[in-house]
């Protein structure tokens, strides 16, 4: 996927492309070393590629907890995790990158790495070149900072199969969606049915038309 990313940030510039490394758990195999190297492995191939590089540490939940069950993953203390996340804000560093945390409870800013959002006013505000009249999205845990979209996705439709992914719970479920695929669908997986209800969904513009005394 490197050379994926490489080329998508030559032609829409690295400013639009988000480095995530996650999510992280540790087990036997993926231990602290492992991901450091990985990291710093990655880092290397994409400096000059973006800005951004977004981490998280991953969260159980009751659709992804037998998955996990099955990794022997394990949790680091408070101090071993800042520890560890001061290592890879130094390689990122190194790199030109700065360093976000997704939907954390802990707070990372002294190792460099800032509360970040997954759709982040800020940066689309600097990308598209004006204000949005929007707000943090009400249905996301309180640690996530995004801002109100429109989800796209589905459950159950990558074959991936990652064990911490709570997207796929059922790999029967996966197995079915995968052989409804049609790439000329507009769906994303399978056909319109006839029992199917289509709403056509209200959308009105976000973009901040009206200027503020703090804009002059």
């Amino acid at each position: 996927m490197i050379p994926v990313f490489q080329e998508l940030s030559e032609k829409i510039g690295k400013q639009k492309v988000i480095w995530r490394y996650d999510p992280i758990f540790f087990s036997d195999r993926y231990t602290k070393e492992y991901h450091l190297k990985a990291f710093k492995s990655i880092a290397e191939a994409l400096s000059g590629y973006t800005e951004k590089c977004v981490i998280s540490f991953v969260d159980i939940y009751p659709k992804n907890k037998k998955n996990m069950d099955g990794l022997s993953s394990y949790e680091l203390n408070d101090d071993e995790l800042r520890e560890f996340a001061e290592k890879l804000s130094k390689i990122a560093a190194d790199n030109n990158i700065k360093i976000g945390s997704c939907a954390e409870k802990i707070d990372l800013d002294e190792c460099g790495i800032i509360h970040n959002c997954c759709i982040d006013r800020e940066l689309i505000e600097k990308i598209i070149g004006c204000k949005l009249n929007v707000g943090k999205d009400k249905n996301q845990r309180k640690e996530c900072g995004c801002v109100e979209s429109v989800e796209i996705g589905t459950y159950n439709t990558c074959k991936n199969g990652c064990a911490y992914c709570y997207a796929n719970y059922s790999s029967k479920s996966v197995e079915t969606n995968a052989a409804k695929y049609d790439p000329s669908s507009p769906l994303l997986c399978g056909q319109v049915q006839e029992d199917d209800k289509i709403t056509i969904r209200k959308v009105e513009s976000l973009k901040e038309t009206q200027l503020s005394i703090f804009d002059m």
